[in-house]
């Protein structure tokens, strides 16, 4: 099953600085939820491995991720992964990252993948996936820019690496199917509003300014 996943952000760095991030595994592996680096094959190529808690069940895919195309020049690199599950599943796929200079302390990020998934994580379905691949990619950025960002701020006192515990998606699920709701409940809200607002006005002027009412 593929999933296709296209994110852009901004981080408060300058642009050589981003993209040094970027290029370090070690850097990047440490604010991806679950991922751990285990050691370089060669200068392109690291093995490490992305612990998967659903439920009860706990799994691991073990892997690889190659850089296969990096462009100083215009701050781009593309990069393929593949790992295999425990349980014999399987993830491959391709990510496209590309850097753009806002201003001389801000950058954009704009990250394209494609991933093809198997195995027990696919049993919460392709739509699942992709709501919970957003909400792991917005854990990516949130780490990402503190790191980045605290490091521009106070040099030296970046965070701990993140990696280590496996990503539970039983809360990520949750967090998906609950966000559609949410929505739903706060147009109700907003259309109620005015309505409500408006019985408010009707009934006061029908009773009158409380200074011309005449006591009895």
């Amino acid at each position: 099953m593929a999933i296709e996943i296209r994110e852009t952000f901004q981080i408060q760095a300058p642009i050589d600085a981003v993209w040094r991030f970027v290029m370090d595994p070690e850097q990047m592996v440490a604010c991806i939820p679950g991922a751990e680096l285990e050691r370089a094959l060669d200068e392109r190529s690291f093995a490490g491995r992305v612990k998967v808690k659903l439920g009860a069940i706990t799994t691991s895919y073990q892997g690889r991720i190659r850089f296969t195309e990096v462009d100083d020049q215009r701050y781009a690199v593309r990069m393929v992964a593949e790992g295999r599950e425990t349980g014999g599943g399987t993830a491959k796929g391709t990510m496209f990252s590309s850097l753009r200079r806002l201003s001389a302390g801000e950058t954009e990020v704009v990250a394209e993948a494609s991933v093809d998934l198997t195995g027990r994580v696919m049993q919460v379905g392709r739509g699942m996936i992709q709501g919970v691949s957003h909400q792991l990619f917005q854990q990516f950025v949130a780490a990402t820019k503190e790191r980045l960002e605290r490091r521009e701020g106070a040099e030296g006192q970046s965070p701990a690496p993140a990696g280590g515990e496996p990503i539970r998606l039983l809360p990520l699920i949750l967090q998906v199917l609950w966000s559609p709701v949410a929505r739903f409940l706060r147009r109700l809200l907003r259309r109620n509003a005015p309505r409500e607002e408006k019985g408010c006005v009707e009934a006061t002027n029908q009773r009158g300014p409380a200074s011309s009412r005449k006591e009895v």
